[in-house]
């Protein structure tokens, strides 16, 4: 560590690249420890600049900024992967304590990388290959080498749900996306999965139950996330086993959120990962003895790690921006939602909603799954997010 001071004196800091809701969440998780967290992001009227009076207006992807933020802190984390790697070098080179590896990072940003190295390091994953050009994977079609159905994936630049098409037949052609890019077959899927885990720097590692996420099928993003996975105990053990041999792969500090794939022969392959908090650990905040967000700080500072069991079962949905509406955010059945027995709602603080953009998330606890999905479709069913502007 760049200083001697501890984690909880009054003159450490902690500095997060990003002050989107991740970064909003880490601030309140701090704040319970009246930690005060540091954030770099484009402006303070973001959800973090609301939480947090420590906020640095500038860019996270420029090596300047980054540079010049990061030389005032003890420890430099993320809550967005598209960040300056180079930068983070530097600082990690300086004695910065810099989580996740700008490396690691690197690897992780590049979707191709990410498949390479879950090759590499015999992390099951869906069969791939690897294209620069959209011309090049409808010349592979021609000669055979890749097969419909497919999943054309942009090597960089993608996130919540963009950068990923799902190419059925010749007709869905118009759907590949440009530039560099992974192709991988068609996974038969039973059910998409998500674990948490979570590793710091003495090497104690903590994983969270898996749970079980549905999409919305226009947004591509997780709608719907239930905990428990309806899974066997066997599934549930191999699915914490792999998202702690992925962890270890990578030799992360910090939170690494596992998406799997659960085929119909029962086999488990990983889809991706994201080393920072995730959407698929939001429910942790009101269903689990320890939040995804104070796991994260707890990883990053090389405190012990909390416990990752559950209170409760539960159901995370998104409350997506309603489609047709572009403007200021307006929320209906915002009552009736407050009315239903163990849902937390959980807003963003974003100013302008548009179409599918998230602008906050509810958790439904419950005395068991069942009983807590119904809520939650009730709440999906009533919430809708417009502006009348």
């Amino acid at each position: 560590m760049s200083s001697k001071v501890s984690p909880l004196h009054p003159d450490f800091k902690l500095g997060v690249l990003g002050g989107g809701q991740l970064g909003k969440m880490l601030a309140l998780a701090a704040g319970n420890w009246h930690l005060p967290l540091y954030v770099l992001d484009a402006s303070r009227s973001f959800p973090a600049g609301r939480v947090t009076p420590f906020f640095t207006e500038g860019n996270f992807k420029d090596y300047d900024d980054v540079y010049r933020f990061g030389s005032q802190m003890d420890v430099i984390t993320i809550e967005i992967e598209h960040v300056n790697t180079e930068a983070l070098r530097r600082l990690q080179e300086e004695g910065k304590v810099v989580h996740p590896n700008p490396d690691m990072l690197d690897i992780i940003k590049d979707k191709g990388a990410q498949k390479l190295f879950y090759q590499e390091k015999g992390i099951p994953s869906a069969p791939f290959q690897l294209f620069e050009t959209e011309e090049a994977v409808i010349a592979a079609l021609g000669a055979g080498q890749i097969h419909y159905p497919f999943v054309q994936k942009s090597r960089t630049a993608g996130y919540d749900g963009r950068g990923v098409s799902v190419v059925k037949d010749e007709y869905s052609l118009e759907k590949l996306l440009p530039g560099a890019c992974v192709v991988e077959e068609m996974v038969d899927i039973d059910k998409e999965l998500a674990v948490i885990v979570a590793r710091n720097a003495s090497g104690q590692v903590a994983v969270y139950p898996a749970v079980e996420m549905a999409f919305n099928p226009e947004a591509n993003l997780v709608e719907f996330l239930v905990c428990p996975a309806s899974i066997s105990p066997d599934v549930e053990q191999q699915a914490e086993a792999l998202a702690i041999e992925t962890v270890e792969a990578y030799g992360l500090c910090g939170l690494l959120a596992v998406e799997l794939f659960l085929d119909k022969n029962g086999m488990l392959l990983v889809n991706e990962v994201a080393p920072r908090p995730h959407n698929s650990g939001h429910h942790t905040i009101d269903s689990c003895y320890t939040s995804q967000f104070e796991q994260h700080l707890r990883a990053v500072l090389n405190l012990p790690l909390g416990s990752t069991r559950m209170k409760n079962p539960s159901v995370m949905v998104n409350l997506l921006g309603a489609e047709g509406f572009e403007g200021p955010a307006e929320y209906e059945g915002l009552e009736e939602c407050l009315a239903i027995e163990g849902m937390h709602l959980h807003l963003y603080g974003k100013a302008i909603t548009k179409p599918y953009r998230k602008m906050g998330h509810a958790t439904i606890v419950a005395e068991s799954a069942e009983a807590a999905a119904a809520r939650a479709r009730k709440v999906l069913a009533t919430l809708r997010i417009i502006s009348n502007s």
